[in-house]
């Protein structure tokens, strides 16, 4: 008994033990995802600025790369940004983004290359080919906005069909709710009219139902109101007419 109990005891300290180094590991790449993304910001946040520095403190190839770099990063964080809003209300965005992930490899191919030719001492040779990294440019970042403000485009028309219906709903309630004033006036004094016929004809059907008459017969004298409820002491009964050809009532007497 005292071993099982041993083993029992054992067995959830290591439970214990297990838990506890899985939530440490979890909460450990909780911490880097979090680390390396507020790093990953960081560095994009003075990457931007430089880039806009450069666009605006410099002239001929070095500024003109700085904007075409700056253009692409900010149109496709952008599209990126609103693609990850919407999709968590629409499903049917998981297409527009792996077709924006597509796009993205594109993107970073041109950036990293934007990049180099920074650093690139022959400036004729790339202001020779400016014209050609202003099209892949431009080609991208039209594709990015394509899809940026078509999505943008469909969350508002949801948004906008979602109000109206909601709008609609409020309207039938409100109704349903002030369906006390839509009793006009004339519907109440014709109410009150049928009530007042029907007390009218109750009244004079029943002397009628009282007195038994049919059609066609003389009314019978009416009795006082009280008659009907007098004791017998007070209004006794006419006695028996007698005629000939009755025999006459034998005494109780006579046997």
């Amino acid at each position: 008994m005292e071993a099982a109990l041993i083993i029992f005891a054992l067995m959830v300290l290591f439970t214990f033990l297990g838990l506890g180094v899985y939530a440490t590991v979890k909460v450990v790449q909780a911490t880097k995802r979090g680390v390396d993304r507020t790093i990953t910001q960081a560095r994009r946040t003075v990457e931007d600025t430089t880039l806009r520095a450069k666009s605006f403190g410099q002239v001929g190839v070095a500024g003109a790369l700085a904007q075409l770099r700056l253009d692409l990063r900010t149109s496709m964080r952008a599209t990126e940004q609103a693609l990850q809003d919407g999709v968590r209300a629409d499903a049917s965005l998981h297409e527009s983004i792996a077709l924006f992930e597509r796009l993205s490899a594109h993107g970073r191919e041109l950036d990293d290359e934007l990049k180099r030719l920074e650093q690139d001492p022959d400036r004729g040779r790339i202001a020779e080919r400016l014209p050609d990294l202003r099209e892949r440019t431009g080609k991208i970042k039209q594709a990015a906005d394509s899809l940026r403000w078509a999505a943008r485009d469909r969350a508002q028309r949801f948004a906008q069909d979602d109000l109206s219906t909601l709008s609609a709903q409020i309207e039938v309630e409100s109704d349903a709710l002030r369906d006390w004033q839509r009793e006009p006036v004339d519907d109440l004094a014709a109410a009150a009219a049928a009530w007042d016929a029907a007390q009218a004809n109750g009244a004079a059907s029943g002397p009628a139902q009282a007195s038994g008459n049919t059609p066609g017969q003389p009314a019978a004298a009416a009795s006082p109101a009280w008659g009907a409820d007098q004791p017998q002491a007070l209004n006794p009964a006419a006695p028996a007419p007698q005629y000939p050809w009755q025999k006459a009532r034998r005494p109780e007497s006579t046997t």
